[in-house]
Formats: structure tokens, sequence, C-alpha cells
């Protein structure tokens, strides 16, 4: 167990706590459990940072890292469809997590065939995660209604399409193997 495998595996233990504070009869609940998800955003980027920089990578670490990415997006945008309670959030929730599902199953099957390399993590991914984080940061941050929780859903939208553009560019990426000629 090194420090970056640490990190990660604290995204997963700061999901209970995360659920719980979000859902505290207190008014602080917005700004804490933003904080608590803004601070999982900021140990996935150092725990990859550091897995590189002190050559600390492992396999369980390069399984557990999406793992944890992803539970911690699900939960935080299920809680957001619940408090928001519109189609407005709920639909780009679902591009998004639905996305994660695909492209998840995606990498699964081509690792199986030998060519996880052609769907390997792009630059639109990374943009996508950005624009995606401070979504979620700003929705969880302000409560519906407040003109930030707006802009933060803009910024989400702007996740949601990027999300879709990714999606093509790793479907398009597999499809000779999804597909090949003479099948």
């Amino acid at each position: 167990m090194n420090l970056p495998n640490l990190l990660t595996l604290s995204r997963i233990v700061m999901i209970p706590v995360f659920v719980v504070i979000f859902y505290l009869p207190v008014e602080s609940r917005y700004l804490v459990s933003a904080v608590i998800f803004a601070l999982a955003g900021i140990t996935d980027w150092l725990d990859g940072y550091l897995a590189r920089k002190l050559d600390q990578s492992t396999p369980f670490g390069a399984f557990l890292d999406p793992v944890a990415d992803k539970l911690m997006v699900a939960v935080a945008l299920a809680v957001l469809i619940e408090e928001h309670a519109t189609a407005l959030l709920t639909i780009p929730a679902i591009i998004i997590i639905g996305r994660e599902i695909v492209i998840s199953a995606l990498r699964e099957w081509m690792a199986e065939i030998g060519s996880r390399a052609s769907v390997a993590v792009s630059y639109i991914g990374k943009i996508k995660t950005t624009a995606q984080m401070s979504a979620i940061v700003g929705l969880l941050a302000f409560p519906p209604g407040v003109f930030w929780s707006y802009v933060a859903m803009v910024l989400l939208y702007i996740a949601a399409g990027l999300t879709l553009w990714s999606m093509v560019l790793y479907l398009r990426a597999a499809w000779p193997d999804l597909f090949p000629k003479g099948s």
C-alpha cells in the first residue's frame, strides 16, 4: 500500500461521509458537501501525480482510481438529482452516468481482446472531467434557485456535451474491433 493508493481509497471512504453530511438538517450542509467533493477531486489529481512522480503506479491503483472516480461522481449526481428534482438536472446526469457505464464496459471488452490502447483516456476526457467536477462542486455548494447553481447547471450541460463527444470518439476508435470487416 503506497500513498497514491491510500489517496484513492480515501475517495471511497469520503462517499458515505459526503452523503451523511449532504442530508444533515443544517444550512452548512451544501458548502461542506461541496468541500468534501472538491477534496475528492483534488485527491484524484494528486494520487495520479504522485504515482507518476514517485514511480508508485500499481495494478491495484490503476484499477481502483477510475472506480473511485465513477463512484464519487455517480453518488454526487444521484443526491443532486433528488435535491433538484428536475429533468433539467436529471438529463445531463443520466448522460454522464450512462456514458461512464458504456465506456467502462467498452474498455473492459477492448482489454479482453488486447486493444485497450485504442480506448485510452483522451484530452477531451480531461476537459470533460474538469467541467463535470466544477459543475458538481457548484451544484453542491449552492442550493437550487441560487444564481450560482444556474451557472453550475450550464457547466453540467457543457460536461454532458463533452461526455457525448468523448463517447463518440471512443466508439469510433473501437469501431473496427466492434464491427470487423467480413463478419
